[in-house]
């Protein structure tokens, strides 16, 4: 495995496995690997024959009063999980080789951003949308892989990729999930022990919500109050929000039928965390 860190390097090298006729899968991540990671790189090693991750913290995603100093960063660790996954080269650039100056041109995303996380953090998925296209470019991937967790990014990647028609497929992978439900992810470190204890409740009232739908509510607001009811019964949190929307347009329902997502985030002491289910129903 090696690692990279300049643009033209990248670029030489990518280009030589495509003269070769190889496949290259790429997982974009901001480091800091957990095993929603892992299930994306193990995806991305069975499907292609070269298997590419970069690990940028991208500062354009962060907005005002958010952690982009205190995110949490282990080269030492990733190198050694991407290497155990397979992976054949690292991408690890810095701020400065990403972004030399001051850009002339950005990417904003104009749909599927105003609702869940992107309605309260302006400019987050122009930063997303920003940055993979610049990822994409240098990379040349043929698919690139993104966990459900974070199901809004999936869904802006989804309308990035076809409106600029990247020659790259999409890959969604399934939320990883510890035992007791709770989705992986880097935040949860910040969880105190009381509070990882009440965590998986996020999981559990997705699932009564669901339960709602299957056996035939058809109203957006009642299944998003008993949700919300639940949560407030079984976390100290603060819900931030509890919402259902079609998928992947995330567009507001009158009723409840088709495509759908219901989601939820919820702030804890120092971790917001966020979780979803996509459901199918007649």
């Amino acid at each position: 495995m090696k690692i990279i860190t300049a643009l033209k390097e990248l670029q030489q090298t990518m280009k030589e496995h495509k003269n070769s006729q190889q496949t290259i899968g790429f997982v974009p991540t901001m480091g800091f690997l957990h095993e929603g990671h892992l299930k994306l790189m193990h995806e991305a090693r069975r499907q292609n024959d070269i298997l590419i991750i970069s690990i940028f913290v991208n500062p354009l995603q962060f907005g005002e009063n958010e952690d982009f100093d205190s995110y949490p960063r282990n080269m030492e660790r990733d190198t050694r999980l991407a290497k155990e996954a397979g992976a054949d080269y690292i991408f690890a650039p810095s701020v400065n080789e990403m972004y030399k100056n001051e850009p002339s041109v950005t990417v904003r995303v104009e749909k599927r951003t105003d609702v869940l996380c992107g309605k309260s953090r302006a400019g987050h998925f122009d930063g997303v949308a920003t940055v993979l296209s610049k990822l994409f470019n240098l990379v040349g991937p043929d698919r690139a892989y993104f966990g459900m967790k974070d199901a809004q990014q999936v869904a802006v990647i989804s309308g990035l990729i076809s409106d600029f028609h990247f020659p790259v497929q999409l890959v969604p992978v399934q939320t990883v999930r510890e035992e007791d439900g709770l989705a992986k992810s880097s935040r949860n470190v910040y969880l105190s022990e009381e509070e990882r204890k009440q965590a998986p409740h996020l999981y559990k009232a997705l699932q009564a919500g669901k339960d709602m739908m299957m056996k035939g509510e058809k109203s957006p607001a009642a299944v998003t109050k008993s949700v919300s009811s639940y949560l407030s019964a079984h976390t100290d949190g603060v819900i931030d929000y509890v919402e259902i929307y079609s998928y992947p347009e995330l567009e507001t329902l009158a009723e409840l039928k088709g495509n759908l997502i219901l989601a939820v985030a919820v702030k804890f002491t120092k971790a917001r965390l966020i979780d979803n289910i996509t459901i199918e129903l007649n």
